[in-house]
């Protein structure tokens, strides 16, 4: 079994702490679901949101989801003039057998534009 990255993001219509426990919760649920994961398969989980997002923890919406024994840290992402607001971004570490290749990197929404190149 081999420790594997998936990256994933998701951009929020409005800074309010039922949407984003509904729109990180979707992001979650798609990334397990598009690489066959349980929560037992994930090692830790890195979320980071843009400034301009302070109404919850992105982590709360996993930990609604049941995911309630894996390591969670929030962050926030740099100020960047121009970057694209309110985003949430996901950096799961995972045992899985699937080579990195395979791996189903998880960009909902309007945050497909920010990774182009491996948004599946």
């Amino acid at each position: 079994m081999a420790v594997r990255a998936v990256r994933g993001a998701v951009q929020l219509e409005r800074d309010e702490a039922g949407h984003m426990e509904e729109r990180v919760g979707a992001l979650l649920t798609a990334v397990l679901e598009r690489n066959g994961l349980t929560a037992d398969d994930l090692i830790s989980i890195w979320f980071t949101a843009t400034p301009d997002l302070h109404s919850d923890f992105p982590a709360a919406a996993a930990r609604r989801l049941g995911i309630v024994d894996v390591p969670l840290i929030c962050a926030q992402e740099l100020d960047i003039e121009g970057a694209m607001p309110r985003v949430v971004r996901i950096l799961a570490h995972i045992e899985s057998d699937k080579p990195r290749a395979d791996i189903a990197h998880v960009y909902l929404g309007a945050a497909a534009a920010l990774r182009k190149d491996i948004a599946q």
